[in-house]
């Protein structure tokens, strides 16, 4: 299995991503009583008491790390893991309130542009010229999918749009963009087992922080016995601990410039689970250029996949080590 997931790494990068949006299942049967803070420590609590025994046990490997990998380890634990989803949330909040859902949708996707970015430097990491056009289909091929209904929703979002919903969708693109390279960058030292344990176990002060800023001691007070089986345990156990391990180890083999065309899959997937009748999704019709779009970006990952093999290793040098992507 492991020469499996290293010879195809960018595609399981994708299915990790694919498992994510699966958390629409359960969140929408979570949101009426639930805020998206609440929902997010409780499903941090329980992975972080899943992994707790693989901190114990990698408790030697963590001194690996050194100073920059825990400050990578930290910036994605408070980051990409808890500050991002609360600007996107909240982005989408103010959003839904002038009817302008595409303003975030399309600033949310400068995500892969931005972590091609930082991955050139912080990693260092150089690309075959195939790999912008590539690139450049994999992004029209999601704008298809998600704004398939109104192609042009996103100018008319963008001109009549608030600056604070695009503060807030651009802050959340650009913590889960660093996501991608901090994380690609601390696998040179740690095992995806220990990457994922120190996600999730950083991350739930920051979270629990969170809740008692916004709604005081009360906020842990609007759970329910029902919430947590099978919602939140489900949410916990798919998108949130299954995927990130998977991710992990799949983000080891892959440059993470490959690695956030392969994350463009999550908004694929959670726009077709959409289509999906309540309480999972919203019956929203599923139009044929949606399907196109689909099929290209998966065209796009198979293509990445392959050409990563047939390139020379990608090479990140810095002061300590080199790792091969």
């Amino acid at each position: 299995m492991n020469r499996v997931i290293d010879r195809y790494a960018v595609v399981f990068v994708a299915l990790a991503a694919t498992m994510w949006a699966s958390d629409a299942y359960f969140r929408n049967q979570l949101v009426q009583h639930l805020s998206a803070t609440q929902i997010v420590v409780a499903e941090d609590a329980l992975i972080t008491f899943f992994l707790l025994p693989v901190l114990i046990r990698s408790r030697q490997e963590l001194r690996l790390l050194g100073a920059r990998g825990w400050t990578a380890v930290g910036i994605i634990a408070a980051g990409a893991q808890a500050l991002a989803t609360i600007l996107f949330t909240a982005s989408f909040a103010i959003a839904a309130q002038h009817q302008l859902f595409a303003e975030t949708f399309v600033l949310q996707q400068t995500q892969p542009l931005i972590a091609i970015v930082l991955a050139w430097i912080v990693l260092g990491e150089r690309r075959r010229p195939w790999f912008w056009p590539a690139a450049a289909v994999a992004i029209i091929a999601v704008y298809m999918v998600v704004f398939a209904s109104d192609p042009l929703s996103p100018i008319s979002a963008l001109q009549n749009g608030r600056i604070e919903v695009g503060l807030l969708a651009l802050g959340a693109a650009v913590l889960w963009a660093s996501g991608t390279v901090l994380g690609r960058f601390a696998l040179g030292s740690i095992s995806f087992w220990s990457m994922t344990a120190l996600r999730f176990t950083l991350a739930l002060p920051v979270l629990i922080v969170v809740v008692l800023v916004q709604n005081g001691l009360g906020g842990f007070g609007h759970y329910r016995f029902s919430d947590f089986v099978p919602n939140l345990l489900a949410i916990a156990i798919v998108p949130g601990l299954l995927a990130l391990l998977l991710y992990y180890r799949a983000l080891s083999k892959t440059p993470a410039s490959l690695a956030t065309i392969a994350e463009m899959a999550y908004p694929v997937a959670a726009t077709l689970i959409a289509s999906a009748p309540p309480p999972w999704g919203f019956n929203q019709p599923i139009y044929p250029i949606q399907l196109v779009g689909t099929a290209l970006l998966l065209g796009v990952i198979v293509f990445l996949n392959w050409t990563r093999e047939k390139a020379p290793p990608v090479v990140v040098r810095s002061s300590l080590r080199v790792v091969e992507g």
